[in-house]
């Protein structure tokens, strides 16, 4: 049986103030915390019915993870989820990456250095950028698609949701393990690879990705759920690019696609240019 503060303290990670005290997110479901099991987190505790304790014995006894036997009743009081799954993991923040600080952005060339070695690296060509991206499925829905799509990096606008937002690590399907999200002042990272790196941004009224000559390489950047590309960014957006739409209904047709769905559009039309070269 767990202590009622334990109860309490990992309760209190579902409230974004405390997972910044704490340094420490939550992770639910099987799943999820087998992916992560397998990632470079480090795990530091893990709070798991019986049966699913005796199934994983092996693994965690390996990596020396802490395990507590938790009922089906403290796993509700804990739980983020409608419906508590038989493994809760209480996993540790990783400390952010300092070359993306507005400091190291504005007085050096590391932004642009780091954008061209991850454009040559594993993303083969191509990374995101999210602007004011609000809602947590939408972010995690993002990640999942980044990673569906083999890129490694994100960049997220300060005000973008929190990555360690339960909603956004239950969207991510586990691909939080796979990618990297960074957080910076985008306008001033753009800024700096002005002329570098081209940035693709999505528009209602920009040019029909299908019939565009998109490089090998770039920058993807998609904008908040109702307002689109703030006006600040828009001037380092280089090609301006749309999904067009078929809808011709006598009764309209829709204004907008979903965050997440234009993107996993747009990086598909990326990919499939670019294994054409």
């Amino acid at each position: 049986m767990l202590h009622r503060q334990q109860i309490k303290d990992v309760s209190s990670l579902r409230m974004k103030k405390f997972r910044d005290s704490q340094r420490l997110f939550l992770a639910e479901g099987e799943k999820l915390v087998d992916e992560l099991l397998q990632s470079r987190f480090q795990i530091a505790g893990l709070y798991a019915s019986s049966p699913w304790i005796v199934t994983n014995f092996t693994l965690i006894n390996r990596k020396k993870i802490p395990v507590f036997e938790t009922a089906v009743h403290e796993m509700e009081r804990m739980t983020a989820l409608a419906t508590p799954s038989p493994v809760l993991a209480v996993i540790c923040i990783p400390e952010p990456p300092t070359l993306l600080s507005s400091t190291a952005i504005g007085h050096s060339d590391a932004p642009v250095n780091l954008l061209l070695s991850l454009l040559n690296g594993p993303s083969s060509g191509l990374l995101l950028a999210l602007d004011g991206i609000s809602d947590p499925g939408n972010l995690g829905t993002i990640v999942r698609i980044a990673d569906w799509f083999g890129i490694t990096t994100i960049f997220c606008s300060e005000n973008t949701v929190e990555l360690y937002n339960p909603k956004v690590v239950q969207a991510t399907m586990g691909s939080i393990a796979r990618v990297e999200v960074q957080y910076c002042n985008l306008k001033t990272l753009l800024e700096a690879c002005t002329g570098r790196i081209p940035v693709y941004g999505a528009f209602l009224e920009g040019n029909n990705i299908h019939e565009e000559d998109l490089s090998a390489g770039g920058l993807l950047l998609i904008g908040n759920e109702s307002r689109g590309i703030s006006e600040t960014l828009e001037p380092c957006v280089t090609q301006k690019i749309r999904i067009p739409s078929y809808g011709n209904s006598p009764f309209g047709k829709a204004e907008s696609l979903n965050a997440s769905t234009a993107t996993a559009i747009l990086c598909a039309e990326f990919r499939r240019v670019m294994n054409l070269e």
